[in-house]
């Protein structure tokens, strides 16, 4: 299969093909590659391979064909030149910071990202010298505005969690380039599926392969892809010394999650715009935060920049944290669970789960209130899930 050309294919092709270098066995299902390391032909060959003068595997911290496979698959799909996996998105969010930046680098974030990652830039990346500056998502003036002169990059996701807001990629790469920095972008609410920022200008891409890659709910991966400079240069030095890898079962998976994720996502999008519909209509819900609505204020540049408004929907409701409490408690077949991208419709409280160790001040900063729940809807039938709320 490897005589083959994958960028002349359509995604969906590339998402059931891809990748896959069929052994002498003749597999028609990619197989795990369950082992540590490799046997060498000569001293010479594993010497040339251990110094990169030869192509081949050495370790399976970095080199493995199962996990080449996925690495190659993603990269194809987010149209990028090369893919590095990693054992979670938060170890692929590090690996960034670790690989790019260095001591009196200072790094720009948009306010509404995951709070472990917010945590990771204050606490961990602080502790080395490195200052972090977080802005409104959709303020182009306030990032301009907060741009210094060593400033390493600039680093968002969109849409954000858990209010769903939109950033114009376009715009904000433009913005970092034209002052020598980088634009990294968390991708793993949209998957590239319903959006690929490298082709809207991002340098790097950051996908946590536990949400809708996966889609089901068994195992944790991440991931990072750019270009074939930064990734070599920058980023797989730090994969093959720092040992946060991902195992060759997990990126198993993660392939066959791969395969089925433009139909799910599709499915996921549906039942998302409809519950975000109906919830609209319900007294007791004073706001929806859904980029397909046509009252969510990025709704023309959602329709713009992703091919459909994505499968996550967070609402406010009228009566404060104690009704969010309630709702949640009701529900019967909803899992009650912080995690996101499953078949299985989740809801959860982010003010006191996901952006819970944030400081009340910075939860407000972000817009985080606590009468808000956050649905990650599943493929459930959209009217189970609808009587499911019927706390509301």
């Amino acid at each position: 299969m490897s005589e083959f050309d994958w960028q002349d294919y359509s995604q969906e092709t590339q998402a059931i093909r891809a990748g896959h270098k069929r052994t002498h066995e003749d597999e028609h299902s990619i197989p795990i590659f369950a082992t540590s390391s490799y046997v060498f032909d000569s001293a010479e060959q594993a010497a040339l391979r251990f110094t990169g003068k030869a192509p081949g595997n050495i370790y399976s911290r970095f080199t493995n064909p199962t996990i080449n496979a996925f690495q190659e698959r993603l990269a194809l799909m987010e149209k990028g030149e090369r893919c590095l996996a990693f054992s979670s998105g938060m170890a692929a969010i590090m690996a960034v910071g670790m690989a790019l930046l260095k001591a009196g680098d200072h790094v720009l974030c948009s306010r509404s990202v995951f709070g472990n990652t917010v945590l990771a830039f204050q606490n961990f990346f602080g502790k080395f010298g490195v200052t972090t500056d977080f802005v409104n998502l959709t303020d182009l003036s306030a990032w301009e505005a907060a741009i210094k002169p060593n400033t390493r990059f600039l680093f968002l996701e969109t849409p954000s969690n858990p209010l769903i807001e939109i950033a114009d990629i376009q715009a904000l790469a433009e913005m970092a380039h034209r002052h020598g920095c980088l634009l990294v972008v968390d991708n793993c609410f949209c998957t590239p599926i319903l959006q690929q920022p490298l082709a809207l200008g991002a340098d790097l891409v950051v996908q946590s392969a536990t949400k809708f890659i996966d889609g089901h709910g068994r195992c944790v991966g991440g991931a990072v892809i750019g270009s074939e400079a930064l990734i070599e240069k920058d980023i797989y030095p730090y994969l093959r010394t720092g040992g946060s890898c991902m195992s060759p079962f997990n990126a198993w998976v993660f392939l066959s999650g791969l395969e089925t994720l433009g139909l799910r996502m599709k499915a996921h999008c549906d039942n998302a715009f409809a519950l975000a519909q109906w919830l609209e209509a319900q007294p007791s819900v004073a706001k929806v935060h859904y980029p397909g609505l046509v009252s969510h204020a990025q709704h023309e540049l959602a329709k713009r920049q992703q091919s459909h408004f994505g499968a996550v929907v967070s609402f406010e409701l009228t009566g404060g944290k104690e009704q969010a409490w309630r709702l949640i408690d009701s529900t019967q077949m909803l899992s009650i669970t912080a995690n996101l991208g499953d078949v299985k419709t989740t809801i959860t409280h982010p003010a006191t789960t996901t952006h819970g160790r944030l400081s009340p001040e910075a939860r407000a900063e972000a817009g985080i209130k606590d009468s808000l729940v956050r649905i990650s809807v599943g493929l459930e039938n959209i009217d189970d899930i609808k009587s499911d709320l019927r706390g509301l």
